[in-house]
C-alpha cells in the first residue's frame, strides 16, 4: 500500500509539474511543439534502453510487429497533440480536450469490440461531451473581434483565417483523441490475444515505444533546428553558486520538462499494475482538474462561467463514469458490516 500512496504522489508530482514547465516553453515560443516531444522521446527512450531494455537484450513477450502499430499510433497521438498548440489552442482547451478520451473510446468500442455500456456509463459520456463541446464554444468566443463594422471590412481576411487555423487545432485534437482510442482497443486485443505482461508495459513498453518512433522526426528537421536557435538565444540563467556557469532559460524549462515526463509515464505505468484501472482513472482525472486550476490560476487563462461549467461536466462525467462512487459505498457497507459483526462479537 505504500508504493500505491508513493506512486499517486509521484503522478501528481510528475504530471502536474510537466504542464508548468509545458506551458513556460509554449508561451513564448507556440511552434516549439515538435522539440519537445522529440527531447521527450529521446530522453525516456535512452534511459529505458539502458535501465530496462539491458541494451536490448531484454525479448519482448508481444511479437514486435504488433509494438509498431503502437508506435505509430502513439508517436500520431504524441505529435498530434504537442503540434495542435501551434493553431490558437488554449492550453486549459486543450487538456481538457484530452480528458475527454472516454468518448473516442466508447463510441469505438461498441462499433470496433460490440461492447455494451449502462445507461449510466452513456450519460455520463454524454456529460463530458456536452463539456468539451461548451468549453470549445466558450474558447472559440475569446478569439478577437473587430467591433466596428469598418475594421471588420478592413481585417475580414486575417479574422477568417484566424478561425481557420483554430478549427484546424480544434480537428487535430478530434483525431488525436480518435487515434488514442484505437490505440487502448488494440493494445486490449494484443493482451487477450497474448496475455498481459505487467512487467513488459513498464518496461519495454517505456523504451522501445519512445525510441522506434525516432527517425520519423527528420521530417521535422528544420522546425526542430529552428527552435535550438531560438532557445540558445534565450535568457542565460546561471546555475546556483556558480556565477559563471549556465545556460539558457528555455532548455532548463525543457530538461524539466523531459524529467517531469518521464517521471509521470513511468508512474502511471507502475500504478497499473498495482491498483485497478477504476483507481487509476480516477487518479490521472484528479491529476488533470488539478493541472487546469494551477494553469488557470497562475498562467492567468482566460477562463469564463462557461469554462467552468464545461469543465465541471467533464470531471463530473468521467467520475460517474469510473462508478467511484458505488465503490466508496460498497467499502463503506463492508466497514460498517464488520464493525456491526465486531460488536455482537463483544
Amino acid at each position: 500500500m505504500n508504493l500505491v500512496y508513493q506512486t499517486i504522489a509521484l503522478i501528481f508530482i510528475g504530471c502536474c509539474s510537466n504542464v508548468i514547465f509545458l506551458e513556460l516553453i509554449i508561451r513564448p515560443y507556440p511552434g516549439s511543439g515538435n522539440i519537445i516531444t522529440f527531447a521527450q522521446f529521446l530522453f525516456i527512450a535512452i534511459e529505458g534502453f539502458i535501465n530496462y531494455s539491458k541494451f536490448g537484450r531484454v525479448q519482448p513477450q508481444i511479437p514486435l510487429k504488433h509494438y509498431f502499430v503502437m508506435v505509430t499510433m502513439f508517436f500520431l497521438v504524441s505529435v498530434i497533440n504537442n503540434y495542435a498548440l501551434n493553431f490558437d489552442i488554449a492550453m486549459p482547451l486543450h487538456m481538457i480536450f484530452r480528458s475527454g478520451s472516454l468518448i473516442a473510446n466508447l463510441i469505438l468500442g461498441m462499433f470496433l469490440l460490440g461492447k455494451r455500456y449502462s445507461a449510466r456509463q452513456i450519460s455520463a459520456v454524454l456529460l463530458i461531451t456536452f463539456g468539451i463541446i461548451l468549453c470549445t464554444v466558450a474558447s472559440s468566443q475569446s478569439l478577437p473581434k473587430n467591433k466596428t463594422k469598418v475594421e471588420e471590412n478592413e481585417h475580414e481576411q486575417p479574422v477568417l483565417l484566424e478561425y481557420f487555423k483554430w478549427f484546424i487545432g480544434i480537428g487535430m485534437l478530434v483525431f488525436a483523441l480518435i487515434v488514442s482510442a484505437l490505440m487502448g482497443i488494440y493494445q486490449e486485443k494484443l493482451y487477450r490475444d497474448f496475455g498481459k505482461y505487467p512487467d513488459e508495459a513498464l518496461y519495454y513498453s517505456v523504451s522501445k515505444i519512445h525510441l522506434l518512433p525516432l527517425p520519423a522526426f527528420m521530417l521535422f528537421t528544420s522546425n526542430i533546428w529552428q527552435h535550438v536557435q531560438l532557445f540558445n538565444k534565450s535568457t542565460w540563467f546561471p546555475l546556483p553558486y556558480f556565477t559563471h556557469i549556465g545556460l539558457p532559460i528555455m532548455w532548463l524549462y525543457l530538461m524539466c520538462n523531459m524529467c517531469t515526463q518521464y517521471l509521470c509515464i513511468r508512474s502511471v505505468f507502475i500504478l497499473t499494475t498495482e491498483c485497478s484501472s477504476l483507481v487509476v482513472t480516477l487518479v490521472i482525472t484528479l491529476r488533470k482538474f488539478i493541472s487546469l486550476v494551477f494553469s488557470i490560476i497562475y498562467f492567468q487563462n482566460e477562463f469564463t462561467i462557461y469554462h467552468w461549467l464545461g469543465t465541471i461536466a467533464v470531471f463530473l462525467g468521467t467520475f460517474l463514469f469510473s462508478n467511484v462512487h458505488e465503490e466508496i459505498l460498497n467499502r463503506l457497507h463492508l466497514t460498517t458490516k464488520k464493525k456491526d459483526n465486531h460488536s455482537h462479537i463483544e
